[in-house]
């Protein structure tokens, strides 16, 4: 008796569930790198490069620990392109009596698996991803007894469930639920010692990949000379220790700080491993909660990173999944407008837009206040169609799966849902971008400006964004002052600051 089990490119966990689920002696285990999957949007070059690689790797690890593994490569002549194409001829190949599976991690492949159990004559077992905190029918359960679905109070019965940062009480260790007040410090001057995370040198296997997605993928957005993702568990394992060891201790003071030509600053750069599975989320959260309890690492930072881990990440999954298949689609705000060429070349005399989009196009990664507040914020002001900002997102970061960049993108970035995930949009002219970064001190534009030739365009962009939706914000309470700001201005102000942003997008297009 044979039992095959499709692992899919973010199931990179030698303990996922439908591997528990089978004795190794009776299973072949069934890897496929094909075309829909690199090409269904266009990928980043070192995104399509990263998950390869690593796929390669963890093909490796289970052999080691005793599986059998059928592996088809993207560049094997008889290749189908489909997973479902490829699981059928796997079940031709090795006869299997069942097939144990663990579901998709979005819609669209969730779609392919369950049509497996009518495709095929055996039967098919979809096993729940147990590497999450929160099932789908608790969050269900959790957004149905709420008007408001609210990350904060989300994130307070994760910590509970998790027991992470908690006293002897069962009460927020330090009396509160979240400190993100105190980890809102500017970019500070610049530290020559501020931590790197390590860069991987590619091994045979990833220069194999690299060469193959160098010719096969040259139209794709981004370069491939930076390469340096970890791509395995163990070198994954080797950033994590580095980042809790180096960046965690400030991370918490400077996580919504900018600095032009520094990247990374003290963020983790380990949402590509968990989000592909070769590092568990909660393990990760475990170990910054130690070093906390050891002194190490003060409560802000600590409590500030296991936020965006059990919190946010799990919050914006269970939304996902919550709100259905047709959550990339929604456009509140009515935003139109084609993303402008240079969200692919990075070539724009704004240079915020240029560092973000620039290290974007090296890296295949920004930070997320760098997409929020610079990328996001600039496509939200000039009133870009929400789903084209969702589907470049979704091309050009090495950690963009659907389920976690689509609410990111719909719901807080472009406010696009109406206000479902975030209770206001976040929207910044000029100034709270030279607060966090030194940005405009290197731009040709004034931040100082609203009106000419030299002004900043996020500052008429952003009176622009609040005049022609007025209708459908004033009503907020949180926008209450930048509306009673507006009212104030001078007609003459408010005309002319129009007439600026429309100017400046008129070019844009």
């Amino acid at each position: 008796m044979t039992i095959l089990i499709p692992i899919l490119g973010d199931q990179l966990s030698l303990d996922l569930a439908s591997l528990r689920a089978v004795d190794k002696r009776e299973a072949v285990v069934l890897m496929m790198e094909v075309a829909d999957e690199t090409t269904y949007v266009k990928h980043h070059k070192a995104k399509i490069a990263f998950i390869l690689s690593a796929m390669r790797h963890h093909a490796d690890a289970l052999r080691a620990e005793g599986w059998t593994v059928d592996y088809v490569r993207l560049d094997d002549p008889d290749n189908a392109g489909s997973f479902t194409a490829e699981v059928a001829r796997a079940v031709e190949r090795h006869q299997p009596s069942a097939i144990h599976v663990t579901e998709a991690g979005e819609w669209r492949v969730r779609a392919m698996l369950e049509s497996w159990q009518d495709r095929f004559t055996i039967p098919v077992t979809i096993h729940e991803d147990d590497r999450f905190l929160c099932s789908h029918a608790e969050f269900d359960t959790w957004a149905a007894a709420r008007k408001q679905m609210r990350m904060e109070y989300f994130y307070r019965d994760m910590r509970r469930k998790a027991g992470l940062l908690l006293d002897d009480d069962g009460q927020p260790e330090g009396g509160q639920w979240n400190y993100d007040a105190e980890n809102r410090k500017p970019a500070p001057k610049r530290d020559l010692l501020m931590p790197q995370p390590i860069r991987f040198r590619p091994d045979a296997i990833t220069n194999e990949v690299l060469a193959m997605v160098a010719a096969r993928f040259a139209e794709h957005i981004g370069n491939l000379e930076h390469f340096a993702f970890a791509v395995t568990r163990a070198d994954a394992l080797r950033q994590q220790k580095r980042f809790l060891d180096e960046a965690l201790p400030r991370f918490g003071d400077y996580q919504d700080a900018m600095l032009s030509d520094e990247p990374f600053m003290w963020h983790s750069i380990l949402s590509p491993y968990i989000n592909a599975g070769l590092l568990d989320p909660l393990d990760v959260c475990r170990e910054v909660e130690k070093r906390y309890r050891a002194g190490k690492v003060p409560l802000n930072c600590a409590e500030g990173f296991i936020r965006q881990i059990i919190g946010w990440r799990e919050y914006v999954r269970g939304v996902y999944w919550h709100e259905g298949p047709d959550y990339g689609s929604r456009n509140a705000l009515n935003a139109t407008r084609d993303l402008p060429a240079f969200y692919w070349t990075g070539e724009t005399d704004m240079h915020c837009m240029a560092q973000a989009i620039g290290q974007t196009i090296d890296h295949a990664y920004a930070h997320h206040i760098q997409r929020l507040m610079i990328t996001g914020n600039f496509a939200l002001l000039a009133g870009i169609d929400p789903h084209q900002v969702h589907v470049w997102y979704l091309e050009v970061y090495a950690d963009a799966y659907e389920w976690v960049e689509m609410p990111n993108t719909i719901g807080m970035s472009q406010f696009a849902d109406g206000g479902l995930l975030g209770s206001k949009p976040y929207a910044a002219g000029g100034a709270y971008i030279n607060r966090m970064s030194d940005y405009c001190r290197l731009c040709r534009y004034d931040v100082k400006q609203r009106i000419g030739e030299d002004a900043c365009p996020f500052n008429a962009l952003y009176w622009d964004f609040i005049a022609r939706n007025q209708s459908k914000l004033a009503r907020n309470p949180r926008m209450a002052m930048p509306y009673r700001t507006w009212e104030k201005m001078a007609e003459k102000d408010r005309a002319a600051i129009r007439q600026q942003a429309k100017q400046f997008l008129h070019k844009l297009a």
